[in-house]
């Protein structure tokens, strides 16, 4: 599978792996339907990539804003080939005992719900059109605990879970489900973790994080056809024979 021509909707698309991801996929000839909760971010994104980009101001937790970011692809583009499920969070950072209810549930909204809300919406389209990708950014922290990130851990390992049950559903109908696990990634989330200065992530060097390019990288790799024997599956970045096959050094 070729991206050129096709199109892309990327949540948490204002900064780090979304921004990166939309440029990547922009220069591979994709059209990129850009969304965030706010616009204001996404404007130089969009000036700078040009009539194949798109700026969606929604809320991944609505989901009313993810149904209306599916239409606004389709009606701009013509159909939706790619969904990426990137939009994420992981403030505020609290042990269970601390945690504000309503905040650590809001995360579950973003990070699980808004996982779900994006498939739920863009299958339709695909499903009509034969088949579709969809690729949702996992974590490590989806397969074992962290220190004062219950809401971030319970997340993502349920979003892992949502890749695996949408592969089984419809996988016969052509959907290619796969996560992707980045490792520690140079962004504002890495800011926030290192500034909490609680677990042994938060005392990780700027220089120990990839870039934002590296798994911007790797989620087009996914769209291709050397990425189908792992339909289904998630993908991880620390495994060197995957950067290998992606052409990461």
């Amino acid at each position: 599978m070729t991206v050129s021509g096709k199109t892309v909707l990327i949540t948490g698309a204002s900064r780090g792996i979304g921004a990166e991801a939309a440029r990547v996929f922009a220069a591979a000839g994709a059209n990129v339907g850009l969304m965030a909760r706010s616009t204001d971010s996404l404007d130089a994104l969009v000036a700078e990539i040009g009539d194949a980009a798109l700026a969606i101001s929604g809320d991944v937790s609505r989901y009313e804003d993810m149904q209306a970011a599916v239409s606004a692809c389709t009606k701009r583009f013509g159909g939706l080939d790619i969904l990426i499920n990137n939009a994420g969070v992981v403030e505020p950072i609290a042990h269970m005992g601390k945690a504000d209810p309503e905040a650590w549930g809001h995360v579950i909204d973003i990070n699980l719900k808004g996982v779900f809300y994006g498939m739920h919406a863009a299958l339709p389209v695909m499903q009509q059109a034969g088949g579709g990708t969809v690729l949702t950014v996992s974590s490590g922290a989806a397969h074992g605990p962290v220190e004062a990130w219950s809401h971030y851990c319970a997340s993502k390992a349920g979003a892992a879970m949502l890749t695996r049950c949408l592969d089984k559903e419809e996988r016969s109908n052509g959907i290619r489900a796969m996560g992707l696990s980045p490792g520690t990634v140079a962004t504002q989330m890495q800011r926030e973790i290192k500034a909490s200065g609680v677990n042994p992530i938060s005392q990780l060097e700027w220089s120990d994080h990839i870039p934002a390019d590296w798994p911007a990288r790797a989620l087009l790799w996914m769209c291709s056809a050397d990425a189908d024997a792992f339909v289904g599956e998630e993908i991880s970045l620390r495994d060197q024979a995957i950067r290998a096959r992606v052409g990461l050094v």
